[in-house]
């Protein structure tokens, strides 16, 4: 039996961090792993899907090179057996990476099943057979995976969840992707790039609906100026499928049930905690097989922690990680540490980013949720038409808004959307961390010319002070 001060189950964004920052304490950690290290993240998730479209993003430039005065002689097509093996490629050299960052922290790696025994016990069945491990502490860091429709299972073959589109058996004609949060509409960008016919049925009242409205807005007038069909307020009833593709039900806004043919559909309905058969059903309260937690991942079983997607969201690899740490540094100070000092998460500043083209990113409250909140705001929007370095990039498409509150200047919110927003919504979340208000921030020196303008001018817009429009 091996005897550890923490073990992690599971090695995802969250799990890895959460070992590795134990490992930087000084205390003796193993990490249980099933699949591969690195989790859904670096394998099947976020780092690779951002290699696809990449790949798309470069066709789509491509295409376009007249628009920039070049010419490209002979025809532009995508190899989709080459973008995905440059995707899986990429994969592999994050995961590899992750094997070398546990050897040099002195992190132990079982490759197999964990299943708890109790708050501090588990047991791993492997290729080597079954190992019984103990610790001082466990946290669970087991991740989630995609929701199915019950009327339409996921088969890898017609119907795919977003491991099937990453590695699809061929490429569609005509796609239907169900679901317009960040995965289904990622994947639907990337193959509308990629020459596919597609359409997008989305349940609720628009696309993106956790984003800002004037985001969601701009968004579906963009994807459907690129060729996509949008189709909010709509819902699947039913699918059929066959060696052919798929039959779908489809009920529109106005109440008309239509049934519709495609190739492949793409099923991005959210997702669902992998908590199921980790024995962990009396060890911890679960709220729809999520595990529930404090501010610093406790579970109500004392030495059992949890963190990541399989915790209430939002999930977010990031969100995970910074919950791994924060999760390491409390067991960390419980287990004698004076030297450090954990803090909660913060969920007002979370950022969250969505790669379809054009990006869209954001942090803290939308206007609408602002004013639902009690807040008087005051709201600046700047459009990229006015920032030079968007028009000379070609990429003019797109804006910045900021949301304030009225009385007091604080910074509670910022929604962007248009080219390389994801990098710059860093900018206003590290002002909400520092609890930045309108001040400081109209203050700031921004570099010229930089797309990162564009957030000064919507700062200084929110109070009647925008210089370039």
């Amino acid at each position: 039996m091996s005897n550890y001060d923490v073990i992690v189950l599971g090695s995802g964004p969250g799990g890895y961090v959460a070992a590795i920052r134990c490992a930087q304490l000084g205390l003796k950690t193993a990490i249980v792993e099933r699949e591969n290290l690195g989790g859904i993240c670096l394998n099947w998730g976020c780092i690779p899907t951002k290699a696809l479209l990449r790949s798309a993003e470069i066709l789509h430039y491509a295409q376009h090179a007249k628009d920039y005065g070049l010419k490209i002689a002979g025809t532009i097509e995508a190899d989709l057996e080459a973008v995905v093996k440059r995707s899986r490629g990429v994969a592999k050299q994050l995961s590899s990476g992750i094997a070398h960052l546990m050897k040099k922290n002195k992190i132990t790696v079982h490759m197999g099943e964990g299943t708890l025994n109790g708050p501090t016990s588990l047991t791993v069945k492997g290729d080597k057979g079954e190992e019984k491990l103990t610790a001082k502490h466990v946290i669970v860091a087991t991740g989630a995976r995609a929701r199915d429709l019950p009327f339409a299972k996921a088969d890898g073959n017609k119907v795919w969840t977003y491991r099937t589109a990453m590695t699809p058996p061929e490429m569609p004609k005509k796609l239907l992707v169900i679901g317009s949060g960040a995965i289904g509409i990622e994947f639907a960008s990337f193959y509308n790039d990629m020459g596919c016919d597609v359409t997008v049925v989305e349940m609720l009242d628009r696309i993106v609906p956790v984003e800002d409205k004037d985001v969601s807005s701009f968004l579906e007038k963009s994807l459907t100026k690129q060729g996509m069909t949008i189709m909010t307020g709509a819902g699947v009833e039913d699918i059929k499928v066959s060696d052919k593709g798929v039959t779908a039900k489809i009920k529109a806004k106005d109440g008309k049930v239509e049934t519709s043919e495609f190739s492949h559909c793409i099923t991005a309905i959210g997702i669902m905690p992998n908590t199921e058969n980790i024995g962990i059903d009396k060890l911890a309260k679960l709220d729809r097989g999520f595990i529930q937690i404090d501010p610093y991942g406790r579970t109500k079983s004392k030495g059992l922690w949890a963190i990541g997607d399989c915790t209430p969201g939002p999930w977010l690899a990031h969100k995970a990680s910074h919950e791994g740490v924060t999760a390491a540094e409390a067991i960390a100070q419980e287990l004698g540490n004076k030297d450090v000092h954990p803090h909660p998460l913060n969920r007002d500043a979370i950022p969250g980013c969505t790669y379809c083209h054009p990006q869209i990113a954001s942090v803290g409250l939308t206007e609408a949720k602002a004013k639902e909140s009690g807040h008087e705001v005051k709201v600046g929007m700047f459009p990229f038409i006015g920032n030079g370095k968007a028009i000379a990039l070609g990429e003019a498409e797109g804006f910045t808004k900021t949301v304030f509150d009225a009385k007091t200047g604080e910074l509670l919110g910022a929604h962007m959307v248009g080219a390389e927003v994801t990098e710059m919504i860093q900018g206003y979340t590290i002002g909400k961390t520092l609890e930045t208000t309108e001040a400081e921030l109209m203050q700031t020196v921004f570099p010229h010319p930089t797309i990162s303008e564009s957030m000064h001018e919507s700062v200084l817009g929110a109070y009647g002070k925008a210089l370039h429009i």
